[in-house]
């Protein structure tokens, strides 16, 4: 089964994260086509949600994708948990006007996150979580993102 590495040079990050294709088909199936080839995208400390480091995708990495279309709520929640990657969808004009759809994987690593926006609640379908004995590093990794700012976060698939 393909599984998900989560890397950061400058935090220190890399971990495993087990897919969940049953429990999100659709959006796990964008994420994949996305990462047929390793992704470098920014990540940052949320600032709505918590204990997340958000990594919205840019735009220009899905310019006349295909698979790059509305996403329904998969195995949704509203308050993830530590160790979940929820992707999150945004249509078009919804966030401030932006003409662009948004895109987020979001890395959760504390107790207390909550899908919450200044647009509101905004349910994210969980598609992997980082496997148990990863997430003691996925906390220090995140909490050292949060404390030094901006980062590239690469996203690939492994076997």
């Amino acid at each position: 089964m393909t599984r998900l590495r989560i890397r950061s040079a400058a935090s220190g990050l890399d971990v495993l994260a087990d897919l969940l294709p049953a429990k999100a088909p659709e959006n796990l199936a964008f994420l994949m086509a996305y990462l047929s080839a390793p992704r470098v995208v920014p990540g940052l400390h949320a600032m709505w949600t918590g204990p997340e480091i958000s990594c919205p995708i840019p735009p220009d990495q899905l310019a006349g994708a295909g698979y790059a279309r509305a996403l329904p709520p998969e195995n949704a929640t509203l308050h993830p948990q530590p160790g979940d990657v929820v992707l999150a969808y945004v249509p078009a004009r919804m966030w401030g006007g932006n003409p662009d759809p948004i895109f987020d994987i979001g890395l959760f690593y504390g107790p207390g996150a909550r899908m919450f926006f200044p647009v509101g609640w905004l349910a994210g379908s969980v598609v992997a979580q980082v496997r148990p004995e990863d997430r003691p590093a996925l906390a220090e990794a995140c909490t050292r993102i949060r404390r030094s700012g901006a980062c590239e976060i690469t996203f690939s698939q492994e076997p």
